[in-house]
């Protein structure tokens, strides 16, 4: 059969209407027919992406987990699963409190705090302050200079255990928007984001540092074609999610755009360092733009904005139907799900900007002291040039522990 690969070329005869289309991804869960001997459980899914879900946030990573896909593709059972196979968000929440219970070690705290929210035509919701969902009060949504958007008078839950983080879960999920379509009789109409920050205190080498992560577990609403034979609701429901998730579809195409240039003109520059190719390089720097990212377009993509294309460790799952009738909303999905992996971010580890720099010094002033040492041991015939050596060094050994003390205060 021939091939259509994803730029639109294709292998084989031409007059072909059959066309086999490729997509290459991490991980491919068949999660169809549990009496399938390729059938993907929960846990393997977990052990898969819940795990290193985990270790990025006990490293001091923030980290962002979403599904994607069609209404009725598996999107909800995937992230919050049911009684009998419990899913993603869950089995996190154990894995993060079992984390914790093993590592604690009298020297080492931690803290964990608690959010669950729902974007439902494009207003913010509080999944976990109670009302009905009609009445539950619209919130707004900011931007903090350092921090970034964040959601004004958003609850903060502090859970000390993992059933207290469960009962909020179940208790947002209880709260959330939900409606009958023609492909799934209780579709999530609103997207959801369950967030926990993470802060763990930890005394290393009598230097205190503070690492704070954000894991945010986002399951979007299903993307389904409008149908004019529906209410006034739910065809305003369904106008809103496709707003957004083609919102969502843009930023990923034009961070993925962006970060194409970027190695492409790496790769230009190295290649021009290697000879005389400075305008070559000079024409790339000049001649691309990067281009505009529109997250402010949709309140789903302005939150999860340092998620998508900034300081976050970011896993998107694309969940699919068998059925030849979503043959369409399948193909789509698959599309998006391949621009998104051209996507690069670069997380970092979130802490103190002064106890980085303390523990940098501390790092030099040992460096320093131990070729103050050798010096020291390894004298030279001339004692002119050996005192000048030790007593550079030593001023510089000085200048940083003042660095280091005034950092203190």
């Amino acid at each position: 059969m021939p091939v259509e690969h994803l730029d639109g070329r294709s292998d084989g005869a031409a007059e072909s209407r059959e066309k086999l289309l490729e997509f290459c991804f991490d991980y491919c869960f068949w999660s169809v027919d549990p009496a399938d001997p390729q059938h993907a459980s929960q846990e393997e899914v977990f052990q898969e992406l819940g795990v290193s879900v985990l270790s990025g946030a006990t490293g001091g990573y923030n980290v962002c987990l979403f599904a994607y896909g069609q209404t009725g593709s598996g999107k909800t059972y995937t992230m919050m699963g049911t009684p009998d196979a419990v899913g993603l968000t869950p089995r996190i929440c154990q894995g993060l409190f079992h984390a914790e219970d093993s590592s604690s070690d009298g020297q080492n705290s931690s803290r964990v705090e608690i959010s669950f929210l729902e974007i439902y035509n494009e207003r913010v919701r509080d999944l976990l302050r109670g009302g009905e969902q009609k009445k539950r009060a619209s919130l707004r949504v900011r931007e903090h200079p350092e921090k970034g958007p964040y959601v004004q008078d958003l609850s903060q839950h502090v859970v000390s255990d993992c059933k207290q983080a469960m009962d909020l879960l179940e208790e947002g999920i209880a709260n959330r928007m939900t409606a009958a379509t023609h492909n799934h009789d209780a579709s999530s109409r609103s997207h959801a984001i369950f967030t926990i920050q993470y802060t763990q205190a930890v005394l290393e080498s009598n230097l205190p540092s503070e690492t704070v992560s954000k894991i945010h577990l986002v399951d979007l609403a299903g993307s389904e074609r409008a149908d004019p034979q529906l209410c006034r609701d739910r065809l305003t429901e369904g106008s809103n999610i496709n707003k957004s998730l083609v919102t969502l579809g843009v930023v990923i195409s034009a961070l993925a755009q962006n970060c194409q240039m970027f190695s492409s003109c790496q790769s230009i520059n190295s290649v021009a360092s290697e000879g005389d190719g400075s305008s070559v390089a000079a024409a790339c720097a000049g001649g691309r733009r990067h281009c505009f990212v529109p997250y402010r377009d949709s309140v789903l993509t302005w939150l999860l904005r340092d998620s998508l294309g900034g300081n976050s460790k970011t896993i998107m799952i694309a969940t699919v139907s068998p059925s030849v009738n979503s043959y369409n909303e399948t193909l789509s999905t698959l599309r998006y799900a391949a621009r998104a992996r051209n996507v690069v971010n670069k997380p970092r580890v979130n802490e103190d900007a002064n106890v980085r720099l303390i523990r940098e010094l501390r790092e030099e002033v040992d460096r320093l002291k131990s070729m103050l040492l050798s010096f020291q041991m390894q004298r030279n015939p001339s004692p002119s040039l050996s005192d000048e050596k030790d007593g550079s060094l030593s001023e510089i050994v000085l200048q940083n522990e003042l660095k280091v003390t005034s950092c203190f205060y």
